[in-house]
């Protein structure tokens, strides 16, 4: 047996949360999916199997894993990245190199690896992930689709034994996804043990032999009261006072970096009470542009809104740069300086956070930062709406679902929510579709049709109380 969990537990310090007692025995070629709702400790499992628990982590672990004959627990942390690899959910936070080169090299001089080697691997490598072309950039130049290939190449270049992947799927494109799970399914008919925990489990079913390991959690889609049937009485009571009529003028946008063309002479305009979604390749450019209509990016052409810079919020792909704050709470009030503490409650309800209200966010999994900097959009009520960057990365289904009631609430107002996502689920439930290539639009068209909710969600007022 390659990997043996008795038992295992774990509980953070900072708020009693984390794993609850798994026991999991796994042999080599074996394939398991493990998944469940967002917070129930896909990610704290993952660290307990590779050692980085209880090594790099101060909390309380009971139980015992085994991994190739040593205790994690007492087994000295390089002997045990020897035989285990783990991709982290956010692949930026496992950068370390200059160059996407470097980054795969490193580990594979770790393992005292000849250079003829270490070249070989590298070139299978780069080509198996699309990343050639990209070699000698720096990693943290890269989109968030780009720095996952990055660090699953880096990672699996190893050949670990035991490969844990923490939603390896959630930035990649349809092929860039296809690809991998067939370079799984190899690595898992060469003997390697693969332990992947993800929510888009539909793209997984395919790898030969895959065992699901569920873990407990409860996936609520509903949201608090404030809901109400379409068509009842606007004022007081409805989301946010609603927006005058305005449209979203692009025009000749264009955004050149290190000498580079990422945008080029992109134009659309689109009117408020709008969802838009834009989807493409990784690496086209649709995080820049998001970037730029929110004013964080020098560009050429114009954004405006009737000759004026548009009142957006933004949420990025990676929350770890926008959350700085001590606490959940105060992330969420930050310079706020007369909020309405009913809207505040409320938006911890829908986004289930109450019980994270006193937490560092950036202590938080993925999803739930990414929660964090939505409801922190949302408090501060922008007036022509808000841009979501890869919104649905570490959400299960419940809350999939609950961001996109809250993204038609806020539309019901005539606001915008313009989102980019590699999620075809999400972006099927927007009115509008971009797609992107090469710096620019290449088709513009509606969704296939929906059947629309019997009922819709309005959010409270935000007006100070």
């Amino acid at each position: 047996m390659l990997l043996h969990a008795d038992n295992v537990a774990y509980r953070y310090p900072q708020n009693q949360r984390g794993l609850p007692p798994v026991s999991l025995d796994i042999a080599p070629g074996d394939a398991w999916l493990v998944t469940g709702p967002s917070g129930c400790g896909k990610s704290t499992l993952a660290r307990c199997l590779t050692g980085l628990i209880p090594h790099l982590y101060r909390g309380e672990l009971t139980g015992a894993v085994w991994l190739d004959g040593l205790n994690t627990a007492t087994a000295h942390l390089w002997e045990l990245t020897e035989r285990a690899g783990l991709v982290f959910q956010n692949p930026a936070a496992q950068m370390l190199a200059s160059t996407v080169e470097d980054e795969i090299v490193f580990g594979l001089e770790n393992l005292g690896l000849s250079r003829s080697d270490i070249a070989v691997r590298l070139e299978l490598a780069l080509a198996q992930f699309d990343l050639a072309g990209l070699r000698e950039r720096s990693p943290l130049t890269l989109s968030g689709g780009e720095q996952q290939k990055v660090a699953l190449a880096a990672t699996m270049a190893r050949q670990p034994a035991l490969l844990v992947l923490d939603e390896p799927l959630s930035m990649l494109d349809s092929n860039a996804s296809r690809d991998l799970v067939a370079s799984l399914a190899a690595c898992a008919g060469e003997g390697a043990a693969l332990v992947i925990c993800e929510h888009r489990c539909e793209q997984l079913q395919s790898l030969p032999g895959l065992r699901t390991f569920l873990l407990d959690g409860t996936a609520d889609a509903s949201i608090p009261d404030f809901a109400a049937s379409r068509g009842a009485a606007q004022g007081d009571a409805a989301p946010f006072a609603p927006a005058p009529p305005f449209t979203l003028n692009v025009e000749h946008l264009g955004v050149t970096l290190d000498g580079r063309e990422v945008l080029r002479d992109v134009s659309f305009t689109v009117p408020g009470g709008q969802i838009l979604a834009i989807v493409g390749r990784n690496g086209v450019g649709k995080t820049t542009l998001l970037r730029a209509l929110v004013g964080l990016q020098r560009h050429t052409g114009t954004v405006d809104v009737a000759g004026e810079r548009p009142d957006l919020a933004l949420t990025f792909q990676n929350p770890d740069v926008q959350l700085f704050n001590a606490t959940v709470r105060d992330e969420i009030l930050y310079k706020l300086p007369a909020p309405n503490m009913t809207y505040y409650a409320w938006l911890l309800r829908v986004l289930r956070l109450n019980i994270y209200e006193t937490t560092p966010p950036l202590l938080l999994s993925e999803g739930e930062k990414k929660r964090v900097a939505l409801a922190t959009a949302l408090m501060r009520a922008p007036r022509h709406g808000l841009l979501l960057d890869e919104p649905s990365l570490g959400q299960d289904a419940a809350h999939k679902a609950r961001l996109m009631t809250l993204a038609r609430a806020l539309a019901d107002t005539g606001r915008l929510v313009i989102m980019t996502t590699h999620d075809h689920t999400l972006a099927a439930q927007a009115d509008r579709i971009l797609l992107m290539d090469n710096g620019t639009f290449i088709a513009d068209a509606p969704p296939a049709p929906l059947s629309p909710p019997s009922t819709v969600y309005r959010l409270p007022s935000t007006r100070s109380s």
